[in-house]
């Protein structure tokens, strides 16, 4: 199975960072070839048919690496997850369906772009279960629809157009929407010099430089968007802060953007 040089990065920077039954579920997801070409595919959808930006399988693992980190900062500031909450599992839990929902909330995009969330969960789905079964063999079935519905939750908010309400699926939103470093804008940008439509989001993608994900001063997260241009300001307001929100994590985060030296704005 072949995968590119950054797509293989991004595994390896995701692996390292998880352990139990994360590390179970994302080493399965990674291994199975038919995700692989679905990711492929949603991404040649995207880009040669759409003129987006990446929806492919490293901006799905980008995604999946910053809600992670994400995750990581509130349970270290002692934020229980909503399923620990409800008695229903643990933080590792609730890991692994973040998992699920980061990894595969944009399989969609191999078909349409409109809705393309509601398409996702129907393609997400029996990966979802395959992959519960394995890591949980024995596990009770109340975690089992736990987590199946907490991974669709995920993937059905991450456009921030749908009320979504727990702490698992908002983070998938936020994680989803960290991925606009200029990078993400780069293929569509080579592939094509005429406009077309989403034109606006792979310039300002263009401009942004660096998306920082830190321990917070006052809050447990601290976000930091750094742009080469003011363009850039485009994708945080249009993009990124409806995301942060409306999403069940927006009391927990600070947020600032802006061009390094010249203009840092705090959102949040």
């Amino acid at each position: 199975m072949y995968k590119s040089v950054k797509q293989s990065q991004m595994e390896e920077r995701i692996l390292k960072r998880l352990s139990g039954k994360p590390l179970q579920a994302a080493e399965l997801l990674f291994a199975d070839e038919e995700l692989q070409a679905l990711q492929e595919y949603a991404n040649i959808v995207s880009i040669k048919r759409l003129g987006y930006n990446d929806h492919g399988p490293v901006h799905m693992r980008k995604a999946t690496y910053y809600t992670i980190k994400l995750f990581s900062l509130l349970t270290d500031a002692g934020i229980q997850m909503n399923l620990e909450k409800e008695g229903l599992g643990t933080a590792e839990d609730s890991l692994v369906a973040v998992l699920f929902a980061s990894l595969l909330h944009d399989l969609g995009m191999s078909i349409a772009r409109d809705s393309h969330e509601m398409l996702s969960i129907q393609l997400a789905t029996p990966y979802i279960e395959k992959v519960i079964n394995q890591v949980y063999p024995e596990g009770p079935l109340i975690l089992k629809t736990a987590l199946k519905s907490l991974a669709i939750e995920g993937i059905f908010g991450h456009m921030a157009n749908r009320k979504i309400h727990s702490l698992e699926a908002g983070l998938v939103l936020i994680g989803d929407g960290c991925d606009m470093e200029k990078g993400r804008a780069r293929i569509p940008s080579m592939l094509s010099g005429v406009p077309r439509v989403g034109d606006i989001h792979r310039t300002s993608a263009s401009a942004i430089q660096k998306v920082k994900i830190t321990k917070g001063t006052e809050k447990p997260i601290n976000i930091t968007v750094e742009m080469s241009a003011s363009v850039g300001f485009f994708q945080i307001e249009e993009v990124f802060f409806p995301k942060i929100n409306i999403s069940p994590v927006k009391p927990y985060i600070e947020l600032y953007a802006g061009v390094p030296e010249r203009e840092m704005l705090k959102y949040l």
